[in-house]
């Protein structure tokens, strides 16, 4: 009884470590203060869409919400510039990926959430970073969180350009399946899309 309390008790312990991080970073970056939300949401359900269960389907969903934790680590005149970046200033946001990783393997305990947040923006088609992994070497966690990012950066509005519909996002993703995302991944988001477009149609514009 006394271990299933304690362990109860370190579960929710992780919990709010993890929902201080994200506060951490979403002081620093007006666009995180729903991203990393509607991203965690979007990676479970499609976790669990897959089959995925029990301690894997927690690992995806805290690995999700935390996912550009390493955004901490950018200087603000690059992490809240308006516009578009410079290729040197976006060689230092590429960066962010393994920042998260080092911030996260300071607990032995988040190894291998760090290790889902490392890999988040590898590409199914090996062009990603900061690995350049492909197909089924990047984990699955990674492969779910990286479509799930990319579905809510391109629905979401940006100061230098507008949201894509829904309609037009899911064009977008099945045009990349394949390419930049696993495709069984997809065709599992395809089934939860109409719920993903009824909960977050609409959204502020990142200031």
């Amino acid at each position: 009884m006394l271990s299933w309390i304690w362990g109860h008790t370190l579960h929710g312990v992780y919990h709010d470590i993890i929902e201080c991080l994200t506060a951490a970073l979403e002081a620093r970056d007006p666009y995180s203060e729903d991203h990393s939300q509607r991203v965690a949401d979007m990676a479970f359900d499609l976790a669990r869409r897959v089959g995925i269960k029990g301690a894997e389907l927690e690992n995806i969903h805290m690995a999700a919400h935390l996912h550009d934790i390493g955004k901490i680590g950018v200087p603000d005149q690059i992490l809240r510039k308006p516009g578009r970046l410079l290729p040197h200033e976006w060689a230092v946001i590429k960066r962010h990926p393994e920042i998260g990783y080092k911030i996260l393997t300071k607990s032995r305990r988040l190894s291998s959430i760090a290790r889902l947040v490392l890999y988040h923006h590898e590409r199914w088609d090996g062009k990603g970073y900061p690995a350049g992994l492909k197909g089924e070497a990047i984990p699955l966690g990674s492969r779910i969180i990286a479509l799930c990012d990319a579905i809510d950066a391109m629905t979401s509005e940006r100061p230098y350009r507008p949201a894509l519909t829904w309609h037009h996002c899911w064009e977008e993703v099945v045009a990349n399946k394949a390419i930049q995302f696993d495709a069984v991944l997809v065709e599992a988001a395809e089934a939860l899309w109409p719920m993903w477009e009824e909960k977050w149609s609409l959204k502020k514009v990142a200031g």
